[in-house]
């Protein structure tokens, strides 16, 4: 039995930034398992072949939550990545921060270390800020974060002033002064290839003679001993292993799969573990509880102008944009699809934008597990909008249904069950309708094709929600940091409540989610709970 300093599960966007970090000094022993393996594919290499990757079984654990009452009972398809660099390796690349009261309010909460303050300066050390260096962003951290404004389809600037005739002001930076407005993603980008947590941090970590990394390694249970977490059991090659840790375990296995682990391990709703005749180690109803997400819904208009389906659905558009893409490292395979977007308030009295708006310069149908993305782009000309809640209100929850790791545990979404979360989405798909009929964009249009003209009133309009809404994949809060047991999993050291020597560090600690995509968020997690280590373990 193998022993080393720290046992880190999962090798997703935190887990990179925490093995990078414990390792630097060359000092500390320390152990990556990652359930999946190698991330040396050309469509994750590739931004826009994240669209190959959604559906992936050899990258992507493809989860598939409970029928959903608030969805028409319609199953969603949830990726998550099951890869080196976990969702860093699968996602669109958005590089957002999310709002600065959000952290704000992560402290308001009673986690004291947690405000925008507090984190900043963690999100200034991930970046390399190719648009340069101010009081909000920095360069020369490892996560290269691209400036897109240049290389966008020209219905995306159609798009930032069709914002502009609406009130909402232009934004050059979404991480920077504030958030409000429409403006240009930045992603993690360098060269035309994306940059995941597994390339920033941890492929440096791995030429380090101190660090370990097992792929194709799937952790079934925590080791327990008078209340300290001593080492992870795993499956390798059919194979059950254990390996121990010194100072301390450190959970990254994503808003899913670490609840899971838990629950697994005795950790978790003792009514829950008892049922499956799991022996309660830790009896605590928060874990996998308070399950938040973002939940979407896509507009199309069939467009009179050309847009990218042509080139992304045709036999000669993909091969011209291939070989563009194999010899420049340019076109639209070097970005995602998500070019344009924004934030704003869906009522002038609110103090913080409410909704966030993505734009496409292409259309499709979402692809369906098992099938081709690139079938799914629709036949005609054609771009989308789409419109999210930036902090739902709709709770849900991660249960294990068996006592068997290799069986997915349910998810249970509850999308839109609170009606704020239904009405703000009525206010938004109207107002991507205003947007199309602005001076900027209309001219280009010849059709909505999704849902389409019929559908007016914000009963028809909800209805249509309910029937084509999904997951924006940004799952979170399911292993809840607060100051103590009664209200959360994790403290504000994200040290699990009631136990020593182990720790949670990736989405699932987030207290309440953010305003915007959740990938820099994540990173920035892994930064501060290896700052924690580091000084807990002196």
């Amino acid at each position: 039995m193998k022993t080393f300093d720290y046992v880190i599960v999962g090798a997703g966007s935190a887990g990179c930034v925490v093995a990078d970090r414990l390792s630097a000094d060359g000092r500390a022993t320390v152990l990556v398992l990652e359930a999946g393996g190698s991330d040396r594919n050309f469509w994750i290499r590739m931004p826009l072949g994240y669209a190959r990757c959604f559906t992936d079984p050899e990258v992507n654990w493809n989860y598939q939550p409970d029928p959903d009452p608030g969805l028409g009972g319609r199953v969603n398809h949830w990726p998550r990545g099951k890869v080196l660099g976990g969702s860093s390796s699968i996602n669109a690349l958005v590089w957002m921060r999310g709002h600065p009261t959000d952290f704000d309010d992560w402290r308001a909460a009673g986690n004291v270390g947690w405000g925008y303050d507090d984190v900043l300066p963690a999100f200034r050390a991930l970046e390399d800020n190719k648009a340069g260096a101010d009081q909000w962003r920095a360069t020369g951290g490892p996560v290269p974060i691209a400036d897109m404004s240049r290389t966008v389809h020209p219905l995306t600037r159609r798009f930032l002033d069709a914002g502009a005739e609406l009130g909402l002001p232009r934004n050059q930076d979404f991480n920077g002064a504030g958030q409000e407005g429409v403006g240009i993603y930045q992603q993690n980008i360098a060269n035309g290839r994306r940059v995941s947590a597994a390339d920033a941090f941890l492929k440096p970590a791995m030429r380090r003679r101190n660090v370990e990394v097992l792929t194709q390694a799937v952790a079934t249970h925590i080791v327990v001993e008078a209340g300290r977490a001593v080492g992870v059991e795993f499956m390798r090659g059919g194979e059950r292993r254990i390996v121990r840790a010194r100072r301390e375990i450190v959970l990254s296995a994503g808003s899913i799969a670490s609840p899971q682990l838990l629950q697994l391990s005795g950790i978790g709703p003792g009514d829950l573990l008892g049922r499956l005749g799991i022996p309660v180690v830790a009896d605590n109803p928060h874990i996998g509880a308070n399950l938040q997400d973002h939940q979407s819904v896509n507009y199309a208009w069939r467009a009179n102008v050309p847009t990218l389906n042509r080139l992304l659905r045709s036999w000669w558009g993909k091969a011209f944009i291939g070989a563009r893409y194999v010899l420049t490292r340019s076109g639209p395979l070097a970005m995602s699809v998500n070019q344009g977007g924004g934030f704003l308030r869906s009522d002038a009295s609110l103090s913080r934008p409410n909704l966030q708006i993505y734009f496409q310069a292409n259309s499709a149908i979402p692809p369906r597990p098992g099938g081709n993305a690139m079938r799914e782009i629709d036949p005609w000309h054609g771009f989308a909008m789409g419109v999210s809640n930036c902090r739902p209100k709709s709770r849900g929850n991660i249960r294990i249904a068996a006592i068997d790791p290799r069986q997915a545990p349910r998810i249970t979404v509850n999308a839109l069950s609170h009606p704020d979360d239904q009405m703000e989405l009525v206010a938004g798909v109207r107002f991507l309708r205003s947007m199309a009929a602005t001076r900027a964009l209309s001219p280009f249009i010849a059709e909505e094709m999704r849902p389409g003209s019929s559908v007016q009133t914000d009963e028809q309009l909800l209805a249509d929600i309910r029937a084509r809404a999904g997951t924006v994949f940004h799952p979170v809060s399911t292993c809840r940091m607060a100051p103590d047991r009664l209200d959360g999993v994790v403290s504000p050291r994200l040290a699990v409540h009631g136990l020593s020597g182990l720790r949670v560090a990736d989405a699932s600690v987030f207290p309440s989610i953010i305003s915007g995509n959740t990938n820099a968020a994540t990173m920035m997690i892994g930064w501060k709970a290896a700052d924690m280590i580091l000084e807990d373990n002196r």
